[in-house]
């Protein structure tokens, strides 16, 4: 996905409001997002927890429909403890970046291992923040992996 479009998808997302709270500066909040990562890929859904606020949503978005998959710290914790049970092998990576000050925009690159070997996909989430604790995880469709290119066009 090129610069542009990600800068798209946050326009469109500009709207949402945040909680009240002091904002993390945009390195804070990356790094925020890559210890949300790590846990998961460490499959540690109490380390997730810690990492959002109380009412932290988690969206998926696909074509004309934006839907609420978990609501509530307790409800993410019992939803990652649920799914690392079921792919013990999944994984993610961050391949690119970008920060907008409340957002932080993360190319994800998930790994699993299945009858025929190695799977992997990718997709666009962002996450917004609340002070310093991710508030909602807007998570977009998969796609095949493909090099992850970013333009200034």
């Amino acid at each position: 996905m090129t610069l542009p479009r990600l800068l798209v998808l946050l326009a469109l997302l500009g709207g949402s409001a945040c909680a009240a709270g002091t904002a993390a500066s945009p390195a804070d909040n990356q790094a925020l997002v890559e210890q949300f990562v790590a846990a998961f890929n460490r499959h540690d859904a109490d380390a997730m927890a810690k990492l959002v606020d109380e009412n932290v949503q988690w969206l998926s978005v696909s074509a004309d429909n934006v839907a609420v998959e978990v609501e509530g710290r307790a409800a993410l914790e019992t939803a990652m403890k649920n799914y690392f049970e079921s792919c013990k092998s999944c994984r993610s990576v961050i391949a690119a970046t970008m920060d907008s000050g409340q957002r932080v925009i993360a190319v994800e690159v998930a790994s699993w291992e299945s009858e025929s070997g190695l799977q992997s996909q990718q997709a666009v989430a962002i996450y917004e923040f609340s002070g310093s604790l991710i508030h909602r995880v807007y998570y977009y469709p998969s796609e095949p992996v493909v090099e992850v290119r970013l333009s200034r066009e």
